[in-house]
């Protein structure tokens, strides 16, 4: 009996982070064969507007994750290596939910919500944060590049090493 519950994982992320990372991967591959893209080109690559593409490529420059150069061999490229930028870096530049914009996003009819000093969910959204924090610390752009089935052994690895420090840890 499974009691109607599904126990796969599901973990949803905003639109502005998955297109903001697919147009990070999308420099990233440029960025390995020394070129850089328009604004135009990173939309069509990625089927979104230019002017989502442009609203994103502000976020990211802003955050100095990639730089933009005007002219005729202007466009936007990494600002640092992909192997030097990690997730949880770029996600946090992305995504605009913090535990307080949460906290004020499910307020009900009410104004503010009526758990706002002592809340038994908080903690648990704060440790939520802090775990997929962590998990993608360790992963960086430049390990997303190649196919799915590399991308995931190289997670996998990732992962496999994570566990095996920490029974090292454990024992010592």
């Amino acid at each position: 009996m499974n009691f109607g519950l599904s126990f796969e994982t599901e973990m949803k992320i905003s639109a502005q982070e998955e297109y903001g990372l697919r147009c990070l991967l999308q420099l990233a591959r440029a960025d390995a064969q020394g070129d850089s893209l328009t604004l135009s080109q990173i939309a069509a690559l990625e089927g979104i507007s230019v002017a989502n593409a442009g609203k994103l490529m502000w976020i990211l420059n802003k955050a100095g994750l990639v730089q933009s150069q005007r002219g005729t061999k202007g466009g936007y490229r990494l600002a640092r290596a992909a192997a030097d930028i990690r997730l949880n870096e770029v996600i946090s530049v992305l995504d605009d939910e913090t535990v307080a914009t949460h906290c004020k996003s499910y307020t009900g009819v009410l104004t503010s919500c009526v758990h706002t000093g002592d809340c038994g969910i908080r903690p648990v959204i704060v440790e939520l944060h802090q775990i997929v924090d962590n998990a993608l610390s360790d992963i960086t752009l430049s390990q997303l590049l190649g196919t799915e089935a590399n991308v995931d052994a190289v997670l996998h690895q990732i992962q496999n090493n994570k566990h095996k420090t920490e029974m090292d840890r454990a024992q010592a």
